[in-house]
């Protein structure tokens, strides 16, 4: 992966202006998420099914002996895509609030140093067929738009107690109890 920095006008004088972004797509759409959040990147690996879980659960991988779900994150954004190559996926684990997951993605790019101010929020309405919740800014790179996920939003609470049950089915060995601490931003 190569490392850009996207600034505006001004030169970036302060560290703490800059945000490093991991850029991925799905389709054609161009997407980033926080490079703190990101625990490691793979290449596609076997994915064992869950019987019953939401259709943009694949399943489960198992990392080096940690058990992690991994999502589909084309499905679970509705993105409808032609053309992607199954055998040539990636799969981005973060770690949000102590959740470890994977998340599906066509392609990882590059790493991004980006200038906070050339951030806008997220517009009311659908961008690039996504809901707005699950936005937490859009930039504007090079001719294409950066759309910047907010991953705590991707999960509901009733997802991630399901994903929860995969992991006790699965037995996994991590805490269960931020299950009931979690509350939904609204």
């Amino acid at each position: 992966m190569e490392e850009t920095t996207m600034t505006q006008k001004s030169p970036i004088s302060d560290k703490e202006k800059v945000m490093q972004l991991v850029g991925f797509n799905i389709g054609k759409e161009f997407f980033g998420v926080n490079i703190l959040s990101v625990q490691e990147i793979i290449r596609t690996t076997p994915i064992t099914p869950i019987p019953d879980s939401p259709d943009f659960i694949e399943g489960i991988i198992n990392l080096r002996g940690n058990i992690i779900p991994v999502i589909d994150l084309r499905k679970r954004l509705n993105l409808v895509t032609d053309g992607f190559d199954e055998n040539n996926l990636w799969i981005v684990i973060l770690n949000i609030d102590n959740r470890v997951t994977g998340f599906i993605v066509d392609h990882v790019t590059q790493v991004l140093k980006i200038n906070v101010d050339i951030i806008k929020p997220a517009p009311d309405i659908v961008v690039a067929g996504l809901q707005s919740q699950y936005i937490s800014g859009v930039c504007k790179i090079d001719n294409s738009l950066l759309v910047l996920l907010d991953f705590n939003q991707i999960l509901r609470i009733d997802e991630i107690k399901k994903l929860k049950a995969l992991r006790y089915h699965g037995n996994f060995s991590h805490d269960d109890t931020d299950v009931q601490n979690h509350q939904v931003a609204g």
